[in-house]
């Protein structure tokens, strides 16, 4: 990624892809797929990526798409890659543009036949997104995925308990693990603020989706898991705010997006950190 859309710099266009209908936002489908297209001719427009949907959504899509709409998606594939068929089938009647999907490896199936299956769906030129399991399978799906050349990795990063949500030990070493392996990567769940913090509500520990590009700049420049852990741990916002206006945009080749159920929090954070700017209303100067 060489370039940023006007209002917004390289480094965070398309970082926020739009995922309202998920939790804990659970936006009606209705909802969020109007929400998507006003949001289209806004100034931050060119921070947010594909709207994302579950495969069972997709047939609901067509009463709510004028003709000549062109709805850039994400569909993700929680029963596994055996969906992806249907899936092309279904869009290929909708007037949207379907750039990836997220594929879950379903518990208990063994690595090689989840390679198998997705190697049979007609990937052509989607970006195809691989769930890595928290489970003794993750070390063989990514080196399949590396030797493949062809798929992408998806962290999860949060839910609805504490113990989806992965400390900074485990997700460094996963990060470490995909860039070391040249595998791009996206991240799901939990990533509600810019920066690390504990949620006051739940409790939960949650990690910043800045500290999570930070942490991914540091391992692509070589640097260690340690360094990676302690960026991930950093709560000061101003801190981290002022790493990452040294971070250069070519990052984002590794980290290429975060699901997020809402657009206005991380735009707003991002304003208020100095790494977004936003235009100052007619008649005030």
């Amino acid at each position: 990624m060489t370039g940023g859309v006007p209002g917004v710099p390289a480094l965070v266009a398309g970082l926020c892809d739009d995922a309202a209908v998920f939790p804990p936002g659970l936006a009606p489908l209705p909802d969020a797929v109007r929400a998507y297209r006003d949001r289209q001719d806004r100034w931050y427009a060119g921070l947010v990526g594909p709207l994302v949907l579950a495969a069972a959504a997709v047939p609901q899509l067509g009463p709510l798409l004028p003709p000549g709409a062109r709805l850039p998606l994400s569909v993700t594939l929680p029963g596994g890659p055996a969906g992806l068929p249907a899936v092309r089938a279904e869009v290929a009647a909708l007037p949207v543009e379907l750039r990836s999907v997220e594929v879950a490896v379903p518990e208990g199936m063994a690595t090689a036949e989840f390679l198998d299956l997705l190697g049979e769906g007609p990937a052509g030129d989607l970006d195809v997104y691989v769930e890595l399991p928290r489970d003794l399978r993750r070390v063989a799906i990514l080196e399949a995925l590396a030797a493949s050349g062809r798929y992408r990795a998806k962290f999860r990063t949060g839910g609805v308990r504490a113990d989806l949500h992965p400390d900074e030990a485990e997700l460094a070493a996963g990060v470490a693990a995909v860039v070391g392996a040249g595998v791009p990567f996206k991240a799901t769940a939990g990533l509600h603020h810019a920066v690390r913090n504990t949620d006051p509500g739940t409790g939960f520990e949650q990690h910043g989706f800045l500290n999570l590009l930070l942490a991914t700049d540091a391992l692509v420049r070589g640097g260690t898991e340690h360094e990676a852990r302690a960026l991930l741990a950093e709560r000061d916002g101003a801190t981290v705010a002022g790493l990452v206006r040294a971070v250069e945009p070519g990052v984002r080749a590794a980290f290429t997006s975060f699901g997020t159920c809402s657009i206005t929090e991380p735009r707003d954070e991002l304003v208020a950190l100095g790494v977004l700017t936003a235009p100052v209303p007619e008649g005030i100067h």
